[in-house]
């Protein structure tokens, strides 16, 4: 099995060594594509106005000057002898759940993946508030290889993908598996005025989130619950009952 493997916190990010260890316990033919820097929140975006520069730093892992989605694209379009099996994105620090997907680099990856026709998994370990970003890695190391080769063999229509969420506890503490919809969150968006060291104002996101009201069979209520949710997505938003309904307005 041929694996290609990407993320949105960067090549030196150490989600992205967690994802290659897990990966060599699947393939001896893993294929790294990684942003030369953090694209965390860039979400499906291209690089078009500027060239994509790429650097080699060992045998099957490089580093570029994009976002996770031209990262994919290089990987399978230059980098690689011949097209991925599976494409995997991640392990990002911090959760990718509920309305945050459609912001996400980590999902990103797997998105473009899924677009070029390959089977692709977005993973991502969450982390408690307040810790700096510090993951607890070893709860996706663990848990993550046999929940990919279940993935990875599982019979599916084209145009869909996986979103894997991995809990804020200790391996061994793990309640389960939820297989889980998108949830959704309350969203609190402000932004922070502050002055540089010349008087000029600049500003910050502030971004204030809680759980919505509904969490049942969610990514989110998994998560809460100590259990690794696991969400099949997919790339048509079409909400196409509404279509139906709204050809009669037109005919």
């Amino acid at each position: 099995m041929r694996i290609l493997i990407t993320n949105d916190d960067g090549i030196h990010a150490e989600g992205l060594a967690v994802l290659e260890r897990i990966a060599a316990t699947l393939s001896d033919d893993v294929w790294v594509v990684a942003p030369e820097t953090d694209q965390s929140g860039l979400a499906h975006s291209l690089t078009l106005s500027s060239p994509l520069r790429l650097r080699k730093i060992s045998d099957q892992r490089f580093a570029l000057s994009g976002t996770p989605t031209d990262c994919v694209i290089m990987g399978v379009k230059h980098v690689m002898p011949g097209p991925p099996d599976l494409v995997l994105s991640g392990v990002n620090a911090g959760q990718n759940i509920c309305d945050d997907v459609t912001y996400s680099g980590t999902v990103a990856g797997a998105i473009e993946g899924t677009m070029l026709g390959f089977r692709s998994i977005a993973l991502s370990q969450a982390h408690t508030p307040g810790t700096d970003r510090e993951a607890l890695w070893d709860t996706a190391e663990s848990h993550a290889p046999a929940i990919i080769e279940k993935l990875a063999t599982l019979d599916f229509q084209p145009g869909v993908f996986f979103n894997v969420n991995f809990p804020a506890i200790a391996a061994e503490a793990v309640a389960g598996i939820e297989v889980t919809r998108q949830g959704k969150l309350d969203y609190n968006l402000g932004l922070e005025e502050r002055r540089d060291g010349r008087g000029f104002p600049y500003f910050w996101l502030k971004f204030g989130r809680q759980a919505g009201p509904e969490m049942a069979q969610s990514d989110i209520g998994a998560l809460l619950a100590g259990k690794i949710s696991v969400s099949p997505l997919k790339l048509d938003l079409t909400d196409h009952e509404l279509r139906d309904r709204l050809q009669s307005l037109f005919d």
